[in-house]
């Protein structure tokens, strides 16, 4: 393994930093970002605007940092699930074609804390954060990364758990510096780390989806455990002080389990509890995942959800289900066995 740090995954600060102390130009550290992010190098040769003697001494304690997949399965509606080293460990990142729009799901844990009851994930416990490194590495090493038009952080793993992480990937992301993408090109999922919640929405402009599940607390708790810690009221009542009213977009993801929450009084109390709010709900169908007793409910009854919601005024859709076959749908993403053996 390389002691070599890696260039990649560092903001234009970070950057700014690492040329000041080597006695570079400032402005290096500018002409280092574009090779990284705009150019996506290999090596820290190729960075042939920088002087000779600075590429050596750069590469002396540095290396670019990108990796390649490990392996991948396509399902045959077209989406890839790719397996990506991270340490001793493996992450998950899944390329889902649909159109006009390319979206990569990316992780941002090796595994996760909240142990939600409907996920893979969670079931394989906590493992580490990624590091921003980690993070960009998802994204720049798909074959398909010219043709992405979106990214969720809606991988492995809970964004907000690793908020300064996820913080730093989005600047590389956004940043002119960086891969200047609009940051309405991303969407971060989370169950509402409510400390974390904060700082995401003060620092960038990213879309915004929040697990919800179930509006009675008691039910959600049983399905999200941290609903203890992070009640959803209060996340809510958070996000009113926010404006979504314009281009960032706010949803409540609602993963349906036939029988549990899908009566008309989860649509009245859904209702209740986000009244006045500019948002929209997304209907998921519960993928089945081994040893948990919850049921996927017919497409009769997600059509009869959907229409309820849209009677109480929601724009409500459901999501399209993709990648089932290789286990790369909503809440299927683990890497236990890959650890293990």
């Amino acid at each position: 393994m390389s002691l070599k740090q890696s260039l990649a995954g560092k903001t234009l600060e970070q950057l700014q930093a690492i040329t000041t102390q080597y006695d570079m130009p400032r402005f290096t550290a500018s002409q280092i970002a574009i090779w990284l992010y705009r150019n996506r190098v290999s090596s820290i040769d190729e960075m042939t605007n920088l002087s000779k003697v600075n590429r050596q001494r750069l590469s002396a304690d540095f290396e670019v940092g990108y990796l390649p997949p490990v392996g991948s399965h396509q399902a045959a509606d077209g989406t890839v699930k790719y397996l990506f080293a991270a340490g001793d460990n493996f992450v998950e990142t899944v390329y889902i074609p649909d159109r006009e729009r390319a979206t990569l799901c990316v992780s941002s844990q090796v595994g996760c804390k909240m142990n939600c009851r409907f996920c893979m994930t969670g079931k394989q416990g906590f493992n580490g954060n990624l590091t921003a490194t980690e993070i960009i590495n998802q994204i720049v090493s798909v074959p398909e990364f010219e043709r992405l038009t979106n990214l969720v952080f809606m991988g492995m793993g809970e964004p907000l758990d690793n908020i300064d992480e996820v913080l730093k990937a989005i600047d590389i992301l956004t940043s002119k510096e960086g891969f200047a993408w609009s940051p309405h090109r991303i969407t971060l999922s989370t169950i509402g780390v409510i400390p974390a919640l904060h700082r995401f929405l003060d620092r960038c402009q990213c879309h915004l989806a929040v697990s919800l599940h179930s509006p009675f607390p008691e039910e959600r708790q049983r399905l999200i455990p941290a609903q203890k810690a992070y009640p959803i009221s209060g996340t809510v009542e958070l996000l009113r002080n926010y404006d979504f009213s314009h281009q960032r977009r706010l949803s409540f993801e609602y993963i349906v389990f036939e029988g549990i929450n899908d009566t008309t009084d989860h649509v009245n109390k859904v209702a209740q509890l986000l009244h006045g709010l500019d948002c929209r709900i997304n209907l998921i169908r519960f993928h089945a995942i081994p040893q948990v007793n919850l049921h996927s409910p017919s497409e009769e009854k997600m059509t009869a959800l959907r229409d309820a919601f849209s009677r109480k005024g929601f724009i409500c859709t459901i999501r399209a289900s993709r990648g089932e076959e290789i286990q790369a749908a909503c809440g299927m993403l683990s890497t236990a066995r890959k650890q293990q053996g």
